[in-house]
């Protein structure tokens, strides 16, 4: 018997969760239930992975566990980027081995193709634009980041247009930044809406269990898994918990509970719009890694997300919060003085579940069961498409893409603690403090 430790406990005030589309959880679960199917975690790869398995398997009950509400967790509290260019940040020109770096660009683009597909199917209001993105940069380290992407995407074949900063208050109204570097082809959403719309609208023969936490496993020739009111008997279990999968007794040791923390803005009004300037609606991340990310949504907000700090119990701690939403405040006042008295409405964090190689999980666990895990922050994308060709390859099926995700190795270990933690937050406040202006 594995006792679950550590259960999701996000914090109530995420922006993209209240400002979307209100619904009914469905209901917690209760009693004895028994499935071949069972996944845990109902975020972007647990609801694909869940839907796949439903389309394989028409004549079988998929039962789908999530231990929150449905957008309240980790997927519903990112920035919004569907992102389609690979971006490895340990390589020179952020591109590295070519083939690798085209398999990449394979599987984010079959991501988003796959979300694009089910927001126009079944009409999911989640603000989706396909308008591309920003990386801007202030700092000379910055603008060094920026030309050697430019050289990885030249590399790889792939478009892009730099944008000096005198023009690019005509794109995003701040003139803040020096240079930027723009990609066609992103796709902004709203997070917890698009999970909201996808959760809702699953195949039939999914059964969504919400505010149901596990809090213990048996891993036998059937697997239990129990919560306060009741045991659900799986034949075959599938994680899509990301970091939370230690706890489930994987991958100990191998993954960061790593946050990051955004504010959002009121509306702003027509005065303050006209202000403002610039497109109606766009997404830039920052050139450094521990930079500002900085959107303007469809409905007319500002989002800044910065700051980090590290979680090992992957559970929200509300002092992050009040110390930075100061640094928030900052980095808006710092892009935005033409809007001076623009007050943010939320604050909230999120988990990103992360390796030391920037690596994730694919495949088997153990005897029947089966996770996708690790997105390393490109939770909509690659999240979405590994819980889809993790029951792709549960059918039977191989491809390209299955073959080189199958192939790799995999999250690597950590050191122990205290030296992981000791670590992890020096790294963290020194990559923070040399951001500079990126901030």
């Amino acid at each position: 018997m594995t006792k679950v430790t550590h259960l999701p406990a996000d914090d109530t005030t995420c922006g993209w969760y209240h400002l979307s589309r209100s619904r009914q959880p469905r209901a917690a679960h209760s009693g004895n239930t028994s499935a071949r199917w069972v996944v845990v975690g109902a975020g972007f790869t647990g609801l694909a992975a869940a839907r796949e398995l439903a389309l394989k398997f028409p004549s079988e009950e998929i039962v789908l566990i999530e231990a929150q509400e449905v957008g309240f967790g980790p997927s519903g509290r990112n920035a919004g980027f569907a992102i389609d260019l690979p971006h490895d940040i340990g390589a020179d020109d952020y591109i590295g081995d070519i083939d690798t770096a085209k398999i990449a660009l394979k599987l984010n683009l079959a991501g988003q193709s796959f979300l694009r597909d089910l927001v126009q199917e079944h009409g999911i209001d989640c603000q989706m634009k396909a308008c591309g993105k920003y990386q801007a940069a202030i700092e000379d380290r910055g603008i060094a980041v920026l030309d050697a992407y430019r050289r990885g995407l030249d590399k790889l074949d792939q478009a892009y247009q730099m944008i000096e900063g005198s023009e690019l208050p005509e794109h995003i109204g701040t003139h803040f930044y020096r240079k930027a570097l723009f990609t066609p082809g992103t796709v902004l959403i709203q997070p917890s809406a698009l999970v909201k719309g996808l959760a809702d609208n699953l195949p039939g023969n999914v059964t969504l269990y919400e505010r149901t936490p596990i809090t213990s496993i048996d891993y036998g020739d059937k697997i239990v898994l129990s919560h306060s009111n009741g045991r659900i008997t799986a034949d075959k279990l599938v994680l899509a918990t990301n970091a939370f999968g230690m706890s489930f007794g994987f991958l100990k040791g191998r993954m960061l509970p790593v946050f990051t923390y955004a504010s959002i803005t009121r509306q702003l009004t027509e005065d303050e719009q006209a202000r403002l300037g610039g497109k109606p609606f766009w997404g830039v991340i920052p050139a450094d890694t521990f930079g500002t990310t900085v959107r303007r949504t469809p409905d007319n907000r500002l989002l800044i997300r910065n700051s980090f700090s590290f979680n090992p119990d992957g559970r929200a701690n509300s002092k992050y919060l009040e110390r930075f939403v100061e640094r928030h405040r900052a980095s808006y006042a710092s892009r935005f003085p033409m809007l001076p008295n623009v007050g943010f409405e939320y604050t909230w964090g999120g988990s990103l579940a992360l390796s030391r190689n920037h690596m994730g999980h694919f495949g088997q666990l153990a005897p029947n069961v089966y996770g996708a895990l690790c997105c390393n922050g490109l939770g909509v994308t690659r999240g979405t498409i590994t819980g889809k060709l993790l029951a792709d390859w549960l059918a039977g099926e191989r491809n390209e893409l299955i073959d080189f995700l199958l192939a790799a190795p995999g999250p690597n270990s950590n050191p122990p603690e205290p030296f992981l933690s000791l670590g992890v937050n020096l790294n963290l406040r020194w990559g923070q403090y040399r951001a500079g202006k990126e901030s």
